[in-house]
């Protein structure tokens, strides 16, 4: 198959760049140039999908191909563009969307692809969502086949782990040299992770997958995991203890709005997807357990430069004490009070 990659040098794109070639398809790459690119026997095309007019114009001199993969789409305008671009010049897009165009919390748990109301706050699941119906508007017409792929967390080596605050490094750092990290909520929302061999292994296989064809899967683990069990798994990688610290998720997103972004739409919430439909048509597989995923990546950061200096950043550090002393006036005036009465 001749199949065209917008994006392909990220988290997911790279392994299903690698996993093409090895299948034996002719792999094109669209994108910026602006990453280091993988040493693969890839032919790239550099320029901007922002820029419309020029970015349909090379597509219509690229093409046809077999496939499109697009790993970088993120606006209704952006998916506007690509169909005007690919209609009638290809057999197939398989789109990459995610879990978040859905309502959080869910209605019912686990979230399938047939009920989950696809209504969601943030800009971001919204927009995804949007897209998603351009493409799937397009099939509908017959402009070409169109596939939505919905992945949940993904991560590989050359990056982080994710964490309450994110993805800066500090949060290993923090853990190997025995600080405590702060942990939303009770740390009971259950939560999955899935490395991106397995998550690029489906969107291979939907690739010229008739099956596949006007549908949209969930590409998530079916290993969920509470929040305080990650953590114990990660620090169990680094070969150490972990010291959570508990803060409720309300506060957190009011004192620290921008570290917290995530939090308030997503992470205080179960995230638990049924993944039975892309098992069944894309050989989803999950391969690669959470403990053996985060060994390697912890393995590849300490190969390549380590963890950000935790010490470098003292704003967990101050959070904490001040939570502990919180916590320890309020004991004291509840104790008070009960003695009085």
């Amino acid at each position: 198959m001749r199949v065209l990659i917008i994006g392909g040098t990220g988290t997911i794109s790279t392994p299903i760049t690698e996993q093409l070639l090895t299948r034996g398809d002719e792999v094109t790459h669209y994108n910026r140039g602006q990453r280091a690119r993988p040493r693969l026997d890839v032919r790239h095309l550099r320029g901007d999908r922002t820029d419309f007019p020029a970015f349909e114009a090379a597509m219509a001199e690229a093409a046809p191909f077999d496939c499109v993969i697009d790993m970088v789409c993120f606006t209704p305008g952006e998916a506007e563009s690509a169909v005007r671009a690919f209609r009638g010049r290809i057999a197939q897009l398989i789109f990459c969307s995610t879990v978040d165009v859905y309502q959080k919390p869910a209605p019912t748990y686990p979230y399938r692809e047939a009920t989950a109301p696809r209504v969601t706050a943030g800009d971001y699941g919204l927009n995804k969502a949007r897209c998603e119906d351009v493409f799937l508007a397009a099939h509908g017409r017959g402009d070409f086949a169109a596939t939505c792929l919905r992945p949940a967390y993904t991560y590989r080596e050359g990056g982080g782990l994710i964490h309450t605050f994110g993805w800066s490094t500090t949060y290993l750092d923090r853990l190997q040299k025995g600080k405590p990290i702060i942990v939303h909520g009770d740390g009971s929302s259950l939560w999955t992770a899935c490395h991106a061999e397995d998550v690029a292994r489906a969107f291979v296989n939907a690739a010229g997958n008739s099956a596949a064809y006007g549908k949209g899967y969930h590409l998530a683990a079916d290993e969920w995991l509470t929040w305080n069990r990650y953590h114990e798994i990660v620090a169990d990688a680094l070969g150490v203890t972990p010291r959570l610290t508990h803060i409720p998720t309300d506060v957190l997103f009011q004192v620290a709005p921008e570290r917290a972004a995530w939090l308030g739409g997503n992470f205080q919430y179960n995230n638990i997807y049924d993944t039975s439909a892309a098992q069944q048509d894309l050989g989803l597989r999950y391969t690669v357990p959470f403990a053996e995923g985060a060994r390697r990546v912890i393995g590849w950061l300490r190969a390549h430069g380590g963890f950000e200096n935790s010490d470098m950043d003292p704003f967990e550090d101050r959070l904490i004490t001040l939570w502990v002393e919180l916590g320890e006036e309020l004991m004291a005036r509840v104790g008070n009070s009960s003695t009085a009465s």
